[in-house]
């Protein structure tokens, strides 16, 4: 009996003991590993983004604009024109540039349209789940309060980065279709990069958006915020532009120096908007005609022959933007990042 007493102990103690299996080195690992706590959040707001009336109607939207984009651009392809800028040996990257005068071309609608999405994705990340009292909730969970900030974040950028892949190959693939011209390896990564740089670019809208939410409590402030910024970027700061460049424009006898001096200035002022630095960034990439994204003087002119560029060289001329968008992305992040974890989150009474 005693004999008996012990071997239930032991097989009761064995039974609380968690379920081991040895791996290669010898040590022992769970069989039943539960997934990290970060990638469980990444999932559901993926979900949720997924499966929202909100995303629904923006996508039909972005969808519609694109396809209307490249029928006017097969159309004036067909017409014999949108070949000035690339040339017939780029004719694939047409359907990207170039349109009939109807619609804008399909870079045009992703610089308006693509911020649009990244503004929708983030306005009410942090704000809601604090208004709604879940935020305090989840933070009493055994996770870490950044996780919940990055899990937002990058929810969101893979779910922008799916959207502008399928519809960058969904544009390939009816092109391809309908002009029967194939893309060589170049073309290809010129606008698989292209691809890449909108993400980016959507990427800074996002983590601008995310900021607001994370300042302001009202998800309406936040929404407002983001799409005066957006708004002023794609109409009023141009105007703004052209008010300064002609109160400071040089006289027309002006040396040299002075009219570089000048363009240079402008130039500057001008990129500091995120959409100039991203359609700098599109049309060096798909327009490998253009060899320079700045003034140039008659010495640096002087003996250029007039072909296009390699994809190597096109990436040296738009490294600079690349940067800026990555930089601007980034600061908004931690600035996202500073404030979520310098504030107080309380239970909803």
């Amino acid at each position: 009996m005693a004999l008996k007493r012990l071997i239930t102990s032991e097989a009761s103690k064995a039974s609380k003991l968690p379920q081991t299996a040895s791996s290669e080195n010898g040590r022992s690992k769970p069989l039943h590993s539960q997934a990290s706590p970060f990638w469980i959040m990444v999932q559901k707001e993926f979900g949720d983004h997924i499966r929202s009336w909100r995303f629904a109607i923006l996508l039909v939207i972005i969808f519609l604009a694109c396809i209307g984009s490249v029928y006017a651009a097969i159309t004036a392809i067909k017409s014999g024109g949108g070949t000035e800028d690339t040339g017939t040996d780029f004719l694939f990257l047409n359907v990207f540039t170039s349109s009939d005068g109807t619609l804008p071309s399909f870079i045009s609608f992703v610089s308006f349209l693509g911020p649009l999405m990244g503004i929708s994705l983030g306005f009410d990340a942090v704000n809601t789940e604090r208004s709604k009292g879940t935020l305090s909730r989840l933070i009493s969970q055994p996770i870490y309060r950044d996780d919940f900030l990055k899990a937002k974040f990058v929810a969101s950028l893979l779910l922008i980065a799916v959207v502008m892949l399928a519809l960058g190959f969904l544009v390939m693939g009816a092109s391809l279709i309908v002009i029967g011209y194939p893309p060589t390896p170049e073309q290809f990564w010129r606008v698989l990069l292209f691809l890449l740089s909108t993400v980016v670019y959507v990427g800074f809208w996002l983590n601008l958006s995310i900021l607001f939410s994370v300042r302001f409590k009202q998800a309406a402030t936040s929404a407002l915020s983001g799409i005066s910024l957006w708004i002023f970027f794609s109409v009023f700061y141009s105007m703004i532009l052209g008010l300064i460049a002609k109160g400071i424009a040089p006289a027309s006898d002006a040396s040299a120096d002075s009219i570089m001096s000048y363009q240079q200035l402008m130039l500057g002022l001008g990129r500091l908007s995120p959409a100039q630095l991203f359609n700098d960034a599109t049309s060096a990439l798909l327009m490998p005609s253009v060899r320079s994204l700045g003034p140039l003087t008659m010495e640096q002119v002087y003996g250029a022959l007039p072909s296009p560029l390699p994809l190597v060289q096109s990436l040296n001329i738009v490294w600079p933007q690349l940067t800026g968008l990555l930089a601007a992305t980034m600061i908004c992040f931690g600035l996202s990042y500073y404030v979520f974890m310098r504030q107080e989150i309380r239970s909803r009474s």
